[in-house]
């Protein structure tokens, strides 16, 4: 069987607002309320990007990493001269993604527990897996969202995990 090939033509028809029929025929732009949010105490993005997006009741948090607030300082990272990656503590930074994430979900009216989908994105699956999802466990004891997770070669600044979290708030 041969794969799948998306056409330009097949994502700009996806990407084109959704439309709705009624009497007199379909109504263009009946989008949900589409809401930007930023965190005053999460890390500011890295990109042009809002730290989440409320559409309906559902929230998309752009992706999450370890990083402080107001400086280039990322918990549990030792870089040399040039930037690059010396040493890291999984743990460290996991602690602190998951802090991250939270100040996020806060700052937009959520919870943790109305978290219902992470993705994330590790730097090295063999060495760091076991701390990761031991600490999953740990903070997702109550609520256990569906999980995706994936091994990547790099990500834009110097660290080893970050979260990509959908939540739905009531």
């Amino acid at each position: 069987m041969r794969p799948a090939i998306i056409t330009s033509t097949f994502l700009s028809s996806a990407l084109t607002p959704f439309t709705t029929a009624n009497a007199s025929g379909p109504r263009q732009n009946s989008q949900m309320p589409n809401d930007a949010i930023n965190s005053s105490r999460a890390p500011e993005p890295v990109g042009l990007y809002p730290h989440a997006r409320r559409v309906g009741n559902l929230l998309f948090l752009s992706g999450v990493g370890p990083r402080e607030r107001g400086t280039k300082n990322i918990p549990g990272v030792e870089l040399d001269g040039s930037g690059k990656i010396v040493s890291y503590d999984i743990e460290t930074q996991c602690r602190s993604v998951f802090q991250n994430v939270r100040y996020i979900l806060e700052d937009a009216g959520a919870s943790w527990n109305d978290i219902v989908d992470v993705t994330v994105f590790l730097t090295n699956m063999e060495a760091d897996f076991e701390t990761y999802n031991r600490l999953y466990a740990e903070y997702f004891s109550e609520n256990r969202p569906c999980r995706t997770t994936v091994e990547i070669t790099s990500l834009p600044t110097p660290i080893a995990i970050e979260l990509k979290v959908i939540a739905a708030i009531p």
